[in-house]
């Protein structure tokens, strides 16, 4: 058993909080929102991810987990801390690691006897060296510590579960000191431990995740080349996801990516190379294509509709990604946006994010089911491919539309199946 604190209780910093309870660790999670800390002390969560509510009350249940706004308390309470606190892009690209550096400074402050201090949060390489520079500064104890990097590797809408069960964690150390206790951390996952210096550590989050949106853009841009042919962008990928060497996942043509992660991580990864005189070329390109693929859509919408002005425009789905209730740069918000402005009437559904969805969009309504929000439309956009939408009743779906015209924007429907039926029916390369 380890003693932890995790500073930030979002969307890592709560799963892994709860994570680490499950496994037998003594967790303590700093937030400096009250709101947020007496929400969850009362058993409340203020974000939907599967599985996590359940795991969260056991363990604050069995007295592994317990939540503060303090971080001197957590600290004095711990032997290793882990940031964990948001890194928003800012205008040029470049991450706002303003968060990052104010938690270093108040464990700085608060630290009497030696700490591992470990970057949970997503940041660009050489973090880790200024985080250990401004300990060293604010160090009034002039106790001994160690920095470590420990990127996260979660996707939302599955994160519990891949914490639990981890294909790899990466350890990013300057000194062999702390090792033991990291890998007495991570243990009980029973996943392959990888230890690096801090700056490979650093470099792998930021690489994965623009690879998988590359990934991402590939596929939109096959879809395009399949629209243009007359193909299938569905058959193509399934015949290039068995060959090994790429595989399928993520290559799912669509409306591009969007939440908290892959947006912001390419354009910090463009950043990060050229303030170290690289032109990432490739990484630009990915963004662009991305950022072209919902104009694509909006473009389909209005040659079908004509005069957008007016106009019922139902919706399904408004998270970014399925199993979440994130709205973070979701590409709902860039397709909804511009209609609004054109004159639509927007009716929307989503089994999780309306609540949060209405900070963004508080000009739109909002459907108690996908029927509502497609009563009486001129037509209907899938944004976000939740389960419950593929097995909808389409004979209903179509009774209960003005025009039964669908703008699939994740491709859940069957193209012959919605023409047998009687919907104009477009999707995404197909």
């Amino acid at each position: 058993m380890v003693k932890i604190t995790i500073v930030g209780t979002g969307y890592v910093g709560l799963v892994t909080g709860a994570c680490f309870a499950e496994v037998g660790h003594q967790v303590i999670c700093v937030d400096n929102d009250q709101k947020k800390v007496a929400m969850l002390q009362a058993g409340g969560i203020p974000i939907y991810e599967p599985g996590l509510e359940e795991m969260v009350k056991k363990n604050v249940a069995a007295g592994r987990l317990r939540f503060t706004s303090s971080t001197p308390e957590g600290v004095q309470n711990s032997e290793v801390i882990f940031i964990a606190v948001p890194t928003p892009p800012q205008p040029d690209g470049s991450t706002d690691l303003s968060f990052v550096e104010k938690v270093a400074r108040e464990v700085a402050g608060a630290m009497t006897e030696y700490k591992i201090v470990v970057d949970k949060s997503t940041v660009p390489v050489k973090t880790g060296e200024k985080v250990a520079e401004t300990i060293k500064r604010y160090n009034k104890h002039n106790v001994e510590f160690d920095v470590a990097s420990n990127p996260e590797f979660l996707r939302e809408g599955c994160a519990v579960d891949d914490l639990m069960h981890p294909d790899r964690v990466v350890v990013g150390v300057s000194s062999e000191r702390a090792v033991a206790k990291l890998k007495a951390i991570y243990e009980p996952f029973k996943a392959p431990i990888i230890v690096t210096d801090i700056n490979s550590s650093e470099l792998i989050k930021h690489a994965c995740n623009s690879f998988l949106a590359l990934k991402i853009s590939y596929a939109n841009l096959i879809a395009t080349i399949c629209e243009a042919s007359g193909a299938n962008v569905q058959d193509v990928v399934h015949g290039m996801g068995l060959d090994k060497r790429i595989g399928r996942a993520f290559l799912n043509a669509g409306l591009g990516y969007g939440g908290s992660c892959f947006p912001k991580d390419v354009s910090a990864f463009i950043h990060i190379a050229d303030q170290l005189g690289v032109d990432f070329g490739l990484m630009k390109e990915v963004a662009r294509i991305n950022t072209s693929q919902i104009q694509r859509f909006l473009k389909k919408v209005r040659d079908t509709l004509w005069i957008v002005k007016d106009k019922q425009i139902g919706v399904l789905g408004l998270a970014f990604k399925p199993n979440t209730d994130d709205m973070r740069l979701a590409p709902s918000l860039d397709v909804i946006r511009p209609l609004l402005k054109e004159g639509a009437k927007i009716r929307a559904y989503d089994p999780k994010a309306m609540e949060k969805a209405r900070e963004y969009l508080p000009d739109i309504e909002y459907a108690a089911d996908p029927y509502a929000a497609a009563a009486g439309a001129d037509a209907l956009l899938v944004c976000t491919e939740w389960d419950e939408f593929k097995t909808l009743d389409l004979a209903k779906l179509k009774s209960v539309m003005g025009h039964p015209t669908v703008l699939d924007g994740r491709n859940i429907f069957d193209p012959k199946r919605m023409k047998e039926l009687g919907f104009t029916y477009k999707s995404i390369g197909r």
